[in-house]
């Protein structure tokens, strides 16, 4: 089933069961007033949204036209919010870069840190950007959203703890992160609120798209109205979603409604090396930053700048008919 939360003047929204072609939907609050009540008591709650489902696919219950624009992110707050580190070719080029290895345990042992999670930005809502020379980028990721998960979980019982799966533009201010790393204690200033897609999905609506936790099926990003990244997301991750929930499990449980993203996607190059833009046949970036690395580590420096106030981009994910799987997150950068 495909669920959403639309903006109704209310801090957490209002839940409703999306239709599969992104069309109608129909008003949840019966059943469960917000997604994150419902994931409070997914076990009991998730049958009733099915049924509701179901019904909306054959047009029995009375619905709606289906609006992303007045849909916020599925959670418009949530308890937590991890972001790891799936796709290790991402992070190899951020040291190659800089001429600088790879330490072997991130081979077994993944990055991850917690993100802001109390103020989501809207799927179709702005960037704000304070200075420019914050370096302004963006992230087109994976996420899923779990029930309660047990500290100590395996990665095999971890699969089986994620109920939705999202798309996420993790924004970063490239610009604030060396010196706030260099103190020592992680990200805050560098990471601004993310934007996740309009609409949820349950893992079975992927069909066999969703094998081993991971999403096998293009992430798409475009950049100013043209294709910036077509990475697959199936493609040279290290880690699968379920080992990144159990990662973040290991010396604490989640509460229900916890969101752990995949990292950005990142795809090697045919060759084995760094991949080459959507403009000259290669699957291209998920990020600015990544294609500055590669002109970094080609020319010495870095060509392409971050992003700026009127700048936009797009992330999408459509299946193998090309239809639009969880909608358009679609921002662009304004001043502030």
């Amino acid at each position: 089933m495909k669920l959403a939360t639309l903006n109704d003047g209310t801090r957490d929204g209002k839940l409703v069961v999306v239709s599969k072609d992104l069309t109608r939907c129909c008003a949840a609050g019966y059943i469960a007033p917000t997604l994150q009540a419902a994931l409070d008591d997914w076990e009991h709650i998730a049958p009733k949204l099915e049924l509701l489902s179901t019904d909306v696919e054959h047009e029995a219950v009375p619905c709606e036209r289906f609006h992303e624009r007045e849909a916020h992110s599925p959670l418009p707050r949530a308890y937590q919010w991890a972001d790891g580190s799936a796709y290790i070719n991402h992070v190899e080029l951020v040291r190659k870069a800089r001429d600088a290895e790879v330490p072997e345990s991130f081979y077994h042992d993944p990055l991850m840190y917690q993100g802001g999670s109390d103020a989501f930005l809207p799927p179709r809502g702005d960037i704000p950007l304070g200075d420019p020379k914050w370096g302004c980028d963006m992230e087109g990721e994976i996420a899923v959203v779990t029930d309660d998960v047990p500290m100590g979980v395996s990665a095999e019982d971890a699969a089986g703890h994620i109920k939705l799966i999202m798309l996420v533009n993790d924004v970063s201010l490239r610009g604030l992160i060396p010196p706030e790393l260099a103190k020592g204690f992680g990200f805050f200033q560098s990471k601004p609120p993310s934007a996740f897609s309009p609409v949820a999905v349950t893992p079975d609506e992927l069909g066999d798209a969703w094998k081993d936790s991971l999403v096998h099926l293009p992430l798409m990003v475009d950049y100013n109205g043209e294709p910036f990244g077509r990475a697959e997301a199936g493609v040279d991750a290290t880690f699968s979603l379920a080992q990144l929930v159990a990662h973040a499990a290991k010396t604490r449980p989640l509460s229900a409604g916890t969101i752990v993203g995949s990292g950005t996607v990142s795809n090697k190059g045919a060759d084995g090396g760094p991949g080459k833009p959507v403009s000259e046949g290669g699957l291209g970036y998920s990020c600015i930053a990544e294609i500055r690395m590669i002109e970094t580590i080609a020319n010495g420096e870095a060509s392409t700048p971050f992003m700026k106030a009127g700048d936009t981009v797009r992330v999408e994910m459509r299946d193998k008919d090309n239809h639009s799987i969880f909608g358009a997150i679609e921002q662009t950068v304004v001043a502030v």
